[in-house]
């Protein structure tokens, strides 16, 4: 165990036994039932959507999102994405179909610049896939004006970024979808968890069908499943697949635990945020940049990145860290620059990582440190001192 981890404590006492409180009942419902419809809603209250779908991980409603924007456009077509993000992002992009077509990012928020962004859009454009790396807020009213102007969708992942705002309205709320990761270092945790978020109707009755083998009793709308009823005579109700689609379902102990750790996000938030801006007043602005935009952020993790190209500070850096037992990881939001990865070879120029160069300055000059809600001022000024003694 490290002595200063990436998170601590994210599941408490009083979630555990919540859920052995389930696990007492002599027949407990553990799949999808109750609690998982009670999640769903207080969720979307607290965001301030119509609807959420829990899913079992962040890349699962990636992965939901990709795939009803192919049942929009079965031809295929591009997909905006950022080269800073986690695998998922890109892959459910390939994997139904569509062509990533990436733009690098902003420095000040780690999220795609919108310049580059407006720029990378053709004809061929079917959505921009905006992350919100590590709690930033990456949108701009130019962003959102040339999307609405162009009539792109934007399908937001905010699995880093829970409670983050734009314009007063929390990030998550803004786009056509969005995707919520509660993996167990994110700002709440359902330990695996996920969630696709919408105010189209549609796209909710979808996403619940394709989180569920694409039978159609797993729509709530009466009117989607009488009209298959009338469509398929000859099959049995119960038993009509709409689409080739997954088993991405969420339980009941994730919705339990869902339902007990949202009360305690946006205090969980504040704090974060309050533990950031200590750190970044900390920390040798001559050596590591400090002019992030934090307004609207909801930080996930310190950011460390070189100021300069420096390949002996690193080498330093990393070294003092290990040795004082400071968890990181380098590159920031998914290990760095995706296009550097193998599984984009054939995909991307093999030198296309040379058209994103502040995506490469995080890659090997960047890196992320814990922040979490009980983490104490004098423990960040101590990671500061040894940062600035590297």
């Amino acid at each position: 165990m490290k002595k200063f981890p990436l998170m601590r404590n994210n599941i408490q006492r009083e979630d555990l036994d919540a859920v052995i409180e389930l696990l007492r009942q002599d027949d407990p419902i553990l799949t999808n039932g109750p609690n998982v419809r009670a999640f769903e809603a207080e969720w979307s209250a607290w965001l301030g959507v119509k609807y959420s779908v829990f899913v079992n991980s962040g890349a699962s409603a990636n992965l939901l999102s990709m795939a009803i924007l192919r049942m929009r456009h079965p031809e295929g077509g591009e997909v905006i994405v950022p080269p800073l993000t986690w695998v998922s992002d890109v892959a459910t992009v390939l994997q139904n179909g569509f062509t990533p077509v990436f733009a690098d990012i902003d420095p000040t928020t780690l999220g795609l610049d919108t310049q580059q962004t407006l720029a990378a859009i053709t004809d061929k454009t079917r959505a921009v896939f905006i992350t919100y790396a590590q709690g930033f807020d990456a949108l701009s009213p130019e962003l959102l004006a040339g999307l609405a102007q162009r009539g792109i969708p934007l399908i937001e992942d905010v699995c880093e970024s829970h409670g983050a705002t734009h314009a007063g309205r929390r990030l998550g709320s803004i786009g056509w979808m969005s995707n919520f990761s509660f993996y167990y270092a994110h700002h709440m945790t359902t330990i695996e968890g996920g969630m696709v978020c919408t105010d189209d109707p549609l796209v909710y009755q979808q996403a619940r069908l394709l989180r569920s083998h694409g039978m159609v009793r797993e729509s709530n709308d009466p009117e989607v499943r009488a009209s298959y009823v009338r469509d398929y005579p000859d099959l049995n109700p119960d038993f009509i697949f709409a689409y080739p689609a997954y088993n991405v379902r969420n339980t009941e102990i994730g919705g339990i635990m869902g339902r007990k750790q949202l009360p305690r996000l946006d205090a969980a938030v504040a704090r974060r945020t309050e533990n950031l801006k200590l750190f970044l007043s900390l920390i040798d602005p001559s050596r590591y940049r400090t002019d992030f935009r934090l307004e609207g952020s909801s930080n996930y993790a310190f950011n460390l990145v070189l100021r300069n190209r420096d390949d002996a500070l690193m080498a330093r850096l990393t070294a003092k860290l290990n040795t004082e037992g400071v968890e990181f990881r380098r590159g920031s939001a998914g290990g760095g620059n995706q296009v550097r990865q193998p599984y984009l070879r054939g995909i991307v120029p093999a030198n296309a990582h040379n058209m994103f160069p502040e995506t490469d300055h995080i890659h090997f000059y960047g890196m992320y440190i814990g922040n979490f809600p009980d983490m104490t001022d004098s423990e960040i000024r101590a990671v500061c001192e040894i940062i600035n003694a590297a």
